[in-house]
């Protein structure tokens, strides 16, 4: 098995198989102008660091173009990236200059979260005012690269794991308090590895909340489906449904009961799919405690405890915390069958 990662004239070339790999290096340097780069080490703006156990995948170098960019390279650091309470105090519109300043932050922001969930929550908050940002906003964002300025190694680990998909969602309901809109979290895992999660506004205002954690359990079930079929693509199958686990029994109970409720017509129909989805047996619905809710990290603010504690569940931490124990500098030296390829 040999899989190729094209973006532009960036590639990504592994397999399970060396001598084949090298065969197809080969053939690729005899009618491409290109050069092997070894093992993985960037790519797109990422770190890849070989650990023991696997990788670990960062953007610290682009995170810190950030903070120099907001002349916040020197800042101190904060243990979370939002406070627990926001209160929203009127306050007047940035001048032009400033709120280029916040665009252009922000947008950089979106694509750290590729490997920084844990700052998907507020990046998603700052995104919302990029049309008129005010002084507050700007508070916000400031706080948020104070945090990073603590945090800039920290990314995700990918290792060897069994290949079990598991997912989670949860909601949280009207928590805008402008529009009373309810947020949407969720986050899937193949084996230990978080390989995708999303925090959305929702488009309209959810009556309940057990309407707004049925929403949340709609966005969740489309992406499931998604990573199902990319899987099988990987040659990854799996016969059984895809555990999804939500805190809110109300919309459980909806999601596997067949009768269509007076109360719940305002819905939209397409919402309820989800029941499609358990019929089909591509996922199931499972009960978990609020308590062990990992996707409550993308539906609000937390307290320090609660906030450190759900990012250790996504596996958001420091290389460091990889290669303790054992002799950094033979593994990352070790060769690894992933190679990076420019033009």
């Amino acid at each position: 098995m040999i899989y190729i990662l094209v973006y532009v004239d960036d590639i990504l070339l592994t397999g399970n198989d060396d001598s084949t790999v090298s065969h197809l290096l080969t053939a690729l340097h005899q009618r491409f102008n290109m050069r092997n780069l070894g093992p993985i080490s960037h790519f797109l703006g990422m770190q890849v660091l070989h650990t023991p156990s696997g990788f670990h995948l960062s953007q610290s170098r682009y995170a810190a173009q950030i903070l120099k960019k907001a002349g916040m390279e020197n800042s101190k650091p904060i243990s979370t990236p939002i406070a627990s309470k926001t209160l929203c105090h009127p306050s007047s519109l940035l001048s032009t200059d400033t709120a280029a300043l916040y665009t252009q932050l922000v947008g950089s922001l979106q694509y750290l979260t590729l490997t920084r969930p844990d700052i998907a929550y507020t990046v998603n908050r700052l995104c919302q005012y990029m049309h008129q940002p005010h002084e507050d906003h700007f508070r916000l964002l400031k706080r948020l690269l104070q945090y990073l300025q603590g945090t800039l190694s920290f990314g995700l680990p990918l290792v060897a794991a069994n290949l079990h998909l598991r997912a989670y969602s949860d909601s949280d309901w009207a928590g805008d308090l402008v529009d009373r809109k309810s947020t949407t979290g969720y986050c899937a895992f193949l084996g230990s590895n978080l390989i995708s999660w999303q925090v959305k506004k929702q488009k309209t205002v959810a009556r309940s909340s057990t309407e707004a954690e049925y929403r949340a359990l709609a966005t969740a079930a489309t992406d499931i489906i998604w990573l199902k079929r990319l899987l099988a693509e990987f040659q990854i199958n799996s016969s059984t449904p895809t555990p999804l686990f939500c805190d809110n029994v109300s919309s459980i109970a909806l999601a596997n009961n067949p009768v269509f409720h007076a109360r719940t017509k305002h819905i939209e129909i397409d919402f309820h799919f989800v029941r499609e989805c358990i019929k089909n047996a591509t996922l199931q619905v499972h009960h978990i405690h609020s308590t062990d809710q990992i996707a409550d990290l993308f539906t609000k603010a937390l307290s320090l405890q609660r906030f450190h504690f759900l990012r250790d569940k996504l596996t958001i931490l420091d290389p460091m915390a990889s290669l303790r124990g054992g002799d950094k500098q033979a593994h990352i030296s070790r060769s690894a069958t992933a190679s990076t390829i420019l033009n």
